[in-house]
């Protein structure tokens, strides 16, 4: 109730005070812009339209001040177009006449203006009639003891009712009147005050809206070129400095095995030993290197099967949760399951916990991840540390994740990626 109450007020102050916004705007913008674009042909209106463009600035300003508060919601701030730094004076000047936004702020005060007399008289018109209604019986009685004369109106419904035309029979029809206007006061107030506000959204904060979602993408891009660079980096460091060694070291020992053949057969069966113990090595350290690759589980069985096989295969022992709905984007799969290899890899090596809890479920829009321990905590996100690269690989896909380990445990990571 208290939340309505103060929703309530800021309605009222909005519709209130855009009638004073709206106007000026609405006469600095047209009278502006007409004297301007009439004008232009002798030169004299650019100058003109600029200024009346640079004065909308501060008018729409004013006009988007309070939307957030009515909406419920952040706005993009605007973003105007602005001209190079070695740009002169007059360059800076006119570089308002091709910037969208600053049109859109003369289209708003043009639009909104007939929205913001009719929030304004009705705002007045309403709050009058529901206080006066309510407090009818507290002021009537002063009003009829000085004139003498109680005809009001009221007692041609009060008699019309059956109730008679008596002081007390007005007073209750005025009171339950102004209940009732009480009860409708908050939608249709609200109403008002929205179709100002989605005016005020569409044409003030639009183009910024597009410029931040752009701004999102090219750092999710960005953020997938590094997640990508930098697993390409380690596989190359780490085949380079593993089983790149290993088999150089092997053709090594097979040559010197055809050496050895022909003097000493005892020698080469040992050495030939070696070079199989060698090449186990080789393969399994290449299995732990393909696990940065998507495996085929993944691609062939969905991720349903994927997170299962992880969960089989991890040191610490996982109870599994899925509530999954067929398959998603390969990016997706990827990101969950990868996600998910990071997080229990991390937990066998530093948590000393004993049990791992992993549920993924489909909310509609996004997948939400869940990986939780009962280990010591203190698990945190800076370079050098298990998580670190969780943060890249959950932007690329326009994901967030959040995460909780405080010291002595338990630790739990949550991940949301968007699927829809």
């Amino acid at each position: 109730m208290r939340t309505t109450l103060r929703q309530l007020g800021v309605d009222t102050g909005y519709l209130l005070s855009m009638f004073f916004i709206a106007l000026p705007s609405f006469i600095i913008g047209l009278v502006g812009t007409l004297l301007g674009v009439g004008t232009a042909v002798i030169w004299i209106g650019v100058p003109i339209a600029a200024a009346t463009l640079f004065a909308m600035r501060g008018m729409a300003a004013a006009g988007r001040s309070m939307l957030p508060a009515v909406l419920r919601r952040e706005l993009p701030r605007p973003r105007y177009k602005r001209a190079a730094e070695d740009a002169s004076a007059l360059r800076r000047f006119l570089t308002v006449l091709t910037d969208g936004q600053s049109w859109l702020n003369v289209l708003w005060a043009i639009a909104v203006l007939p929205v913001a007399i009719a929030g304004f008289a009705i705002t007045i018109a309403w709050w009058s009639v529901t206080v006066a209604a309510l407090l009818y019986p507290t002021y009537t009685w002063i009003i009829e003891a000085a004139t003498g004369d109680s005809d009001d109106g009221l007692h041609y419904a009060t008699v019309w009712l059956g109730w008679g035309d008596s002081y007390l029979a007005r007073s209750i029809l005025a009171v339950i009147g102004g209940l009732i206007m009480a009860l409708t006061l908050i939608p249709v107030l609200r109403g008002m005050a929205l179709a100002q506000g989605y005016i005020g959204k569409g044409m003030l904060t639009s183009i910024s809206g597009f410029h931040e979602r752009i701004d999102q993408l090219e750092e999710s891009r960005n953020a997938a070129t590094s997640a990508e660079a930098d697993a390409l980096r380690r596989i190359e460091r780490d085949i380079h400095d593993g089983p790149q060694q290993r088999l150089v070291g092997l053709g090594m020992e097979l040559a010197r095995v055809k050496r050895q053949l022909a003097t000493n057969p005892e020698a080469a069966q040992e050495t030939l030993e070696a070079a199989i113990s060698q090449t186990r090595e080789t393969i399994d350290e290449l299995r732990s290197l393909s696990r940065g690759i998507a495996p085929p589980i993944l691609t062939d069985r969905g991720l349903d099967a994927a997170m299962a096989a992880l969960a089989a295969r991890s040191l610490v022992p996982v109870e599994l949760e899925t509530d999954l709905n067929g398959r998603y984007r390969a990016s997706v799969e990827s990101t969950v399951y990868f996600v998910t290899a990071e997080c229990l890899t991390n937990i066998a090596k530093h948590s000393q916990a004993t049990k791992a809890t992993v549920s993924v479920e489909d909310w509609g829009d996004r997948l939400v991840l869940s990986v939780g321990d009962n280990g010591i905590g203190g698990a945190h996100v800076s370079k050098g540390h298990g998580l670190s690269g969780l943060t890249d690989r959950v932007k690329a896909v326009e994901g967030q994740w959040t995460i909780d380990s405080p010291d002595g445990g338990p630790t739990v990571i949550v991940v949301e990626v968007p699927c829809a």
